[in-house]
């Protein structure tokens, strides 16, 4: 018998992403539901992503946290950040202080109890869901990683296929005994297209496809409200919405 999986990353606090990808999936009927970490920091409705995303466990989905929850739940910007070796910009931390009040003590509790990662059986074939890599919510498949890191980072599992996210650009990566299904990021893509992008996955047996998705939302309506925030960087972080590429 065959499985469905919807991957889902990088919502960002975007909540008009994310519920423009939760109807597309529920359009599609995927059996499993996996969200693959950094729910809450850079977006203006940090709180709303955090119960629509509760919901949406509560009726079976698979949630991980990805490296700015631990900033925003811990203030740990060493952990969350480690390529800041010149230390942490103040536009970040403000960023993180500002999600951490915003979602209150429960949900930042809620936030911080997620595992770094969670496995499925799909058809007899093991699923990993993590943020960046097997073992690391900072060290992803970023495009121009040299192949042997790609190689040494995807053998850290026994999983046939590694669901993640963190570099906000969506790919499909079949490497014959491995496929990595980066979702991209719903809430703050950096490939150029505005719109949520999410994944499909589909397991029959020994045959494994994927794709990627896209869903349309108002980046304006986001664009501004992140602007009226008035933080330092919020001209940034909303630019980045309104053209799907990262501009700071």
């Amino acid at each position: 018998m065959s499985g469905r999986v919807a991957i889902v990353s990088d919502v960002h606090g975007n909540l008009a992403a994310l519920t423009a990808v939760r109807t597309a999936i529920k359009k599609e009927r995927p059996d499993h539901v996996i969200i693959a970490g950094d729910l809450v920091f850079q977006g203006p409705d940090p709180a709303g992503v955090v119960d629509a995303i509760r919901d949406m466990e509560a009726n079976g989905a698979t949630i991980v946290q990805g490296n700015t929850d631990v900033a925003v739940a811990d203030f740990d910007y060493s952990a969350a950040f480690p390529w800041y070796t010149d230390g942490v910009p103040d536009t970040v931390r403000d960023a993180a202080e500002w999600a951490h009040d915003a979602l209150g003590d429960e949900r930042v509790a809620w936030l911080r109890r997620l595992p770094s990662e969670r496995r499925l059986m799909v058809d007899d074939t093991m699923v990993l869901g993590c943020h960046a890599s097997p073992g690391s919510q900072t060290q992803g498949f970023d495009a121009q990683l040299d192949p042997t890191v790609t190689i040494e980072r995807i053998s850290r599992t026994d999983a046939r296929i590694i669901c993640c996210g963190h570099t906000h650009l969506p790919e499909v990566r079949d490497l014959g005994w491995k496929l990595i299904v980066n979702a991209g990021s719903a809430g703050y893509v950096f490939d150029g297209d505005p719109t949520a992008s999410w994944a499909l996955l589909e397991v029959d047996g020994d045959l494994v496809t994927a794709e990627i998705r896209r869903a349309d939302f108002d980046t304006m309506e986001v664009a501004n409200a992140i602007s009226a925030r008035g933080l330092a960087g919020d001209v940034y972080r909303a630019a980045t919405v309104r053209t799907g590429k990262l501009v700071r």
